[in-house]
């Protein structure tokens, strides 16, 4: 009786030292940046502008995590919409700065950004260089749609640590440059 009280202490104590060694496990803007620069094939999307056929493709996203202490994570994308018209096909480079509220789902051991928003926008094309909110407006529905339902990271539960860390309650803190995920104090 004595040795399973003292090896189920044992066992505790190793998962409390475990879970000690990450008070914090953290995602920076570059581990962000990987995943989503993995991913850039899926963000294409064919559409229309004014009943003219078109095709959007996502070249470049880069990100920004917790910019001037503010809770969200920012997202700056190089984007070319493709125009077809009369046989001809005219590039129109889009670029976009949107920012998101980062939310960990606990189900998924993923990290999600959602209700983004429009910061600013350009537009540069055949010497045009302003902003042309629809094609704009194209975009960001792209990636609007495409984060709703992919994480911009996902836990590796392969991990033992990662594993033990998810499978608790867990809260997401946005940081300058990275969110951390920390186990839940209670209250």
């Amino acid at each position: 009786m004595k040795f399973l009280s003292l090896l189920a202490a044992i066992v505790f104590l190793n998962g409390c030292a475990a879970l000690s060694q990450i008070s914090a496990y953290t995602v920076s803007n570059a581990d962000v940046e990987q995943v989503l620069g993995s991913q850039l094939d899926k963000l294409q999307q064919k559409a229309s502008l004014a009943g003219i056929p078109l095709l959007l493709e996502v070249n470049d996203i880069s990100v920004n995590i917790g910019p001037e202490g503010r809770d969200v994570v920012q997202l700056g994308t190089d984007a070319t919409a493709s125009i077809n018209a009369f046989g001809f096909s005219y590039p129109a480079k889009i670029r976009l700065s949107l920012e998101g509220t980062p939310y960990y789902d606990s189900e998924k051991k993923a990290i999600f950004v959602h209700s983004l928003s429009l910061l600013d926008s350009t537009v540069d094309a055949a010497g045009y260089k302003g902003n042309l909110a629809p094609l704009s407006k194209e975009v960001m529905q792209l990636i609007n749609g495409y984060l709703v339902s992919n994480p911009v990271y996902k836990l590796d539960t392969t991990n033992k640590t990662v594993n033990l860390l998810s499978s608790i309650p867990i809260t997401l803190s946005v940081e300058q440059g990275k969110l951390a995920l920390r186990p839940q104090q209670g209250k």
